[in-house]
């Protein structure tokens, strides 16, 4: 289990560096959604992992470049939608500000700050092996996995369920499940599953995410009427792939 982690947080390493690369090269459109893609798997391998020496700081240091590229990444997806639907000036603009933006993250505080820690990781953990505070880590994450799964059961189970708390926790399982798949107990239509009501609770979002811009960015304004629209239609249908991963991933 140990030597499976450092693995996996060295090849984590290795992709950021590479990714890093690929941002200051400003010529990659999907280097930014792949960057923001790791650091949230490596924040699903370090999520049951709280407590052990390290993990703290290097959570905070992802979650940093998290709160980072968020705004930029809504801004990336916005313009690939104007580009898609008619609206060239205003996704050129966008794009412009996205090609200034790539070698900002590059170099900025937060990502050399994340890859700084990584670094030093793999050495915490291997400390902590040899003073035996790792004994029993399987069982560890095998229950902390649980837990979240069992968040997800009854958040979806909440009549006043808040979509925006579903996604995430649909999210931290999925996620979970993909940095520790030897612990997967959860029924085998699981992750599609969870794959799809991600896809639908992610469209919904975006509806979501534009509309508030558009209250703030005059030339969004000929899309509003067509957002609203395609946020209705995602509600609906993210409630249909929510009630299916109810049917075939809980009891009722």
């Amino acid at each position: 289990m140990i030597n499976r982690l450092v693995a996996h947080v060295l090849g984590l390493e290795v992709r950021l560096l590479a990714i890093q690369a690929r941002l200051s090269a400003r010529t990659d459109p999907e280097a930014l959604h792949d960057l923001r893609t790791t650091v949230r798997r490596l924040r699903s391998l370090l999520r049951p992992l709280r407590g052990l020496p390290g993990v703290e700081q290097l959570e905070a240091a992802a979650s940093h470049v998290g709160d980072l590229t968020t705004p930029l990444r809504d801004r990336e997806v916005l313009a690939a939608y104007l580009l898609q639907h008619g609206q060239p000036e205003a996704a050129r603009r966008r794009m412009v500000q996205m090609a200034q933006a790539y070698p900002a993250v590059a170099t900025s505080m937060e990502l050399t700050q994340l890859l700084l820690i990584l670094d030093a990781f793999p050495r915490f953990l291997r400390a902590a092996q040899r003073q035996e505070l790792l004994n029993g880590l399987g069982k560890l994450i095998e229950k902390r996995l649980a837990k979240q799964w069992k968040k997800l059961d009854k958040a979806l189970h909440d009549p006043a369920h808040d979509r925006h708390r579903l996604r995430l926790l649909i999210k931290r399982v999925r996620y979970g499940i993909e940095a520790y798949p030897e612990l997967n107990r959860l029924p085998d239509a699981a992750m599609p599953r969870l794959k799809a009501a991600q896809g639908a609770l992610g469209d919904w979002h975006d509806c979501v995410q534009w509309l508030a811009i558009a209250e703030q960015e005059a030339d969004l304004q000929p899309c509003v009427a067509e957002w609203k629209t395609a946020m209705v239609k995602a509600e609906q249908r993210a409630d249909r792939v929510l009630d299916k991963l109810d049917k075939a991933c809980f009891k009722s």
